[in-house]
């Protein structure tokens, strides 16, 4: 059997959205998985030379979860990965793995599972759903936890938002040092700063972008992940200075702007990858 999947970097928390909002790009990283020829991981791209090729592969683990959750063997794999996707970059390339793995795992196990199972499982893994959320349905989505676990709830995103995914070269942060500068307690005020803005936002990027300038603003994580990561900082207000909408990129230090006629992201000099890109579709996969 030889399978081919594809999965596109998403941006989570869109400003005031904190783990419930997140946006896909076609920007996408490509698994072939193929069977009976040898257990192997090659990784060609971002990560090559870095990412592990051994059974502590994010991929290989998640494919590996998802079987003995739902019970099945697995032949030997050899997972060719063709990754798009920046690491570190709060771009999603772990939830890209993630949603990679859970859907080869069905496929292989001929199990058929329904979206909301498989969402269930990839959030299992990696742990927050906003990322799996737009890896596996694209486009832009809200999540919510329910009494029966994690759901979501697929928006239509305006058809003139324009995305620019400002890069850093030098900057990398990992989610897991970003979540530990967050206060554990924050100010009545600034909560109810977010819920407004997290609720204008969602009028903002389905109907009227006029108003993302002030929709993406946001004080429970931007203003603690930021000092992290000082030409990140400093390229923040810059735009925000130009008039430009922005937000960080997941836990960052990506940023993603939106763009309009007479307001585009300047000239970034050294050190930084400006990429113009389309909102994505979502996760595919199919046998070739």
């Amino acid at each position: 059997m030889r399978l081919e999947v594809s999965v596109p970097a998403t941006s989570a928390n869109l400003g005031p959205g904190f783990d419930a909002a997140a946006i896909a790009h076609d920007l996408r990283n490509e698994v072939v998985c193929e069977t009976h020829v040898g257990a192997a991981v090659v990784v060609e791209g971002e990560g090559a030379g870095e990412l592990p090729v051994d059974g502590s592969n994010l991929l290989v683990r998640t494919i590996a979860y998802v079987a003995r959750e739902i019970g099945g063997s697995l032949p030997p794999l050899r997972l060719e990965c063709r990754n798009r996707i920046p690491l570190e970059r709060g771009l999603g390339s772990s939830a890209a793995a993630v949603v990679a793995g859970v859907l080869l795992a069905d496929r292989l196990l001929g199990a058929g599972l329904p979206r909301e199972r498989l969402f269930q499982l990839a959030v299992d893994v990696e742990g927050h759903p906003d990322n799996v959320a737009a890896c596996l349905h694209g486009g832009l989505v809200l999540t919510y936890l329910s009494g029966d676990g994690w759901r979501t709830v697929p928006l239509a995103p305006h058809p003139a938002l324009r995305p620019a995914l400002l890069v850093p070269e030098h900057e990398r942060l990992a989610t897991d040092d970003a979540r530990r500068m967050l206060p554990r307690e924050v100010p009545l005020s600034d909560a109810v700063f977010n819920v407004g803005r997290a609720a204008l936002s969602v009028v903002a990027l389905t109907e009227r972008p006029e108003l993302l300038g002030v929709a993406l603003e946001d004080r429970l994580h931007q203003p603690h992940r930021l000092p992290l990561v000082p030409a990140t900082r400093a390229m923040f207000q810059k735009l925000r200075d130009a008039g430009i909408p922005v937000c960080v990129s997941g836990a960052g230090p990506s940023l993603l702007a939106f763009e309009r006629d007479g307001a585009t992201v300047p000239d970034l000099g050294p050190g930084w990858r400006i990429l113009r890109i389309p909102v994505g579709d979502g996760a595919r996969i199919r046998e070739s």
